[in-house]
């Protein structure tokens, strides 16, 4: 299996720790109570969401670009 990598999103929770989400893989999410177990969290959904991908024969997403945007507020 070759390596991959993706961009996640990190949200601090209100309650507490983070939600992630990974936009390139639609409905891929995780969440944890520190930033390292999030990440740790992200990396085992990645790895299932790519296993039912390739067990379905879905193709596996190509990569997004994602820019930041500054705006006056």
């Amino acid at each position: 299996m070759s390596s991959r990598e993706y961009q996640v999103v990190l949200t601090p929770e209100v309650e507490g720790g983070y939600s992630v989400t990974v936009p390139e893989l639609p409905g891929c999410t995780s969440q944890g109570e520190t930033r390292a177990e999030a990440l740790a969290m992200i990396r085992e959904a990645i790895e299932l969401y790519l296993e039912s991908l390739e067990a379905h024969g879905d193709p596996i997403p190509a990569p997004i670009e994602i820019e930041r945007v500054t705006v006056d507020a």
